[in-house]
């Protein structure tokens, strides 16, 4: 896969200069409690780019909020993306979003596209590389109230190809691992991923983003905390 954007990080990965990288989103993102200690993907991700890379000068910020929906991210824009200048932001959105429970208004897949649409146009806004990810999968039997996590996931498809965003599929990620139905090596609960599904997600995102070290330690490892899952 390439575009303009994936060449453009390329380059930057390739230069001196440091880049500041947010990642957010909910409590996937987030990243407490449903890991038991282990690390969260956005913590693999930054042993990638800060320890493996050798980009000791990046930063990586975690601004990702349990409980929340894009428009929660959109109306704490400048505190959660803005603020820290960043040349590449990551979005992992949609599990409460597509929820007909709870506080929030029920919304629909179009409304939700179009604020994931506005998040983009934030983004590049700001001179920074857009990265959007779909969520992972729910065990929609045991949480009926996120049953169109799928559609939501689509909408965030079409999106990426409408608008060329670079996209981690991390629900079809999720479908594969799961042969089609709930990877239950990965889950900790009905909706958030354990140790080993943050292992599956850190792995998909770096894919997305052309993050490869070489001799790289992390990867392996990650990879094979992923194949051990798929025996449960």
């Amino acid at each position: 896969m390439t575009s303009p954007e994936l060449d453009r990080l390329r380059a930057a990965l390739g230069a001196d200069a440091p880049l500041t990288w947010v990642v957010t989103g909910d409590s996937i993102t987030h990243g407490l409690v449903h890991t038991c200690g282990e690390r969260s993907y956005p913590e693999h991700l930054h042993e990638l780019i800060r320890g493996e890379l050798g980009r000791v000068r990046d930063i990586v910020v975690n601004s990702a909020i349990s409980g929340h929906r894009i428009v929660q991210i959109l109306d704490d824009f400048e505190r959660r993306v803005s603020s820290w200048s960043p040349d590449v932001v990551t979005l992992m959105i949609g599990t409460n979003d597509c929820s007909t429970a709870g506080v929030w208004p029920v919304i629909e897949p179009g409304e939700f596209a179009a604020s994931i649409t506005e998040f983009v146009t934030r983004v590049r806004g700001l001179g920074a590389v857009p990265v959007l990810q779909t969520p992972p999968s729910v065990d929609v039997a045991a949480a009926p109230e996120r049953a169109r996590i799928s559609a939501f996931a689509e909408a965030i498809r079409e999106v990426a190809a409408r608008e060329d965003v670079l996209l981690a599929d991390q629900s079809a990620l999720f479908d594969e691992e799961g042969g089609g139905g709930v990877p239950w090596g990965l889950m900790n609960d009905p909706f958030h991923p354990n140790a080993a599904g943050h292992a599956a997600l850190a792995l998909g995102l770096a894919r997305a983003l052309g993050v490869a070290p070489a001799a790289s330690r992390t990867l392996p490892l990650l990879t094979a905390r992923v194949a051990a899952a798929r025996i449960v």
